[in-house]
């Protein structure tokens, strides 16, 4: 078994904690004894690179990724084998983004940090739905690539069946996430993930949590989800 917590928020999402940088976030997770994390920002993906510096300096597996916000204002993870190809991600997530200006009075800082130490205010608001489907997304994160599930599925808010009041037969997804309890309308194939949605320093769980993986890594990941290596 290998520990894992695969949605994590830093400051770069306005409702995460300012003091969850990426350095410390990282830091944390090490000490609480988890070996696997993603860091899965609002519908970004800006504060992977310091992420993934600081998971190679303490010697953590690292995943890259985001929490993409659709259409219909779903929340899903979406993580990527490479910073690259998340990066990559980031933009075309970013160009369906609606233009309105985060106001950090109201909706909280929205910090990108880079491995040096230095920062930059994200000028467009992170968390607001972009315009791609749930019924589209998980293709397109297939070519970069990437896996996608539904996020926190036993919430009301932003999860799908809150949402949809259903799951959909033709969802093209083989995992779903949930909080806390795993609702009965969630397809018994789905491989199920629990994650803590840490957006400050205290929700970060001790001893995260366990899964069967060959590997502390997006590879060990995807071959567990979808039985298929890249």
């Amino acid at each position: 078994m290998i520990s894992v917590d695969l949605h994590i928020h830093s400051c770069l999402s306005p409702c995460g904690d300012d003091n969850m940088t990426p350095f410390d976030l990282v830091g944390m997770s090490l000490l609480n004894g988890v070996e696997l994390i993603a860091l899965t920002d609002h519908n970004t993906a800006k504060n992977c690179p310091a992420a993934k510096a600081a998971a190679d300096a303490y010697g953590i597996g690292f995943i890259p990724g985001l929490e993409v916000t659709t259409s219909e204002d779903i929340h899903c993870v979406c993580l990527f084998p490479d910073i690259d190809k998340a990066l990559a991600f980031d933009k075309l997530i970013e160009e369906h983004l609606p233009p309105i200006p985060n106001d950090t009075a109201i909706f909280g800082n929205q910090i990108i940090m880079s491995s040096d130490g230095s920062t930059e205010q994200f000028p467009t608001l992170l968390i607001t739905g972009c315009d791609i489907s749930i019924m589209d997304l998980p293709a397109i994160v297939k070519k970069y690539d990437g896996i996608c599930y539904p996020a926190h599925v036993d919430r009301e808010s932003n999860g799908l069946l809150a949402i949809l009041g259903m799951w959909p037969e033709d969802l093209d997804v083989t995992a779903a996430e949930v909080r806390f309890e795993l609702p009965d309308a969630v397809p018994k194939h789905l491989k199920i993930l629990q994650a803590s949605d840490a957006h400050r320093m205290e929700s970060l769980p001790e001893g995260g949590y366990p899964l069967p993986l060959k590997s502390a890594d997006f590879e060990g990941l995807k071959d567990y989800i979808c039985g298929i290596h890249i």
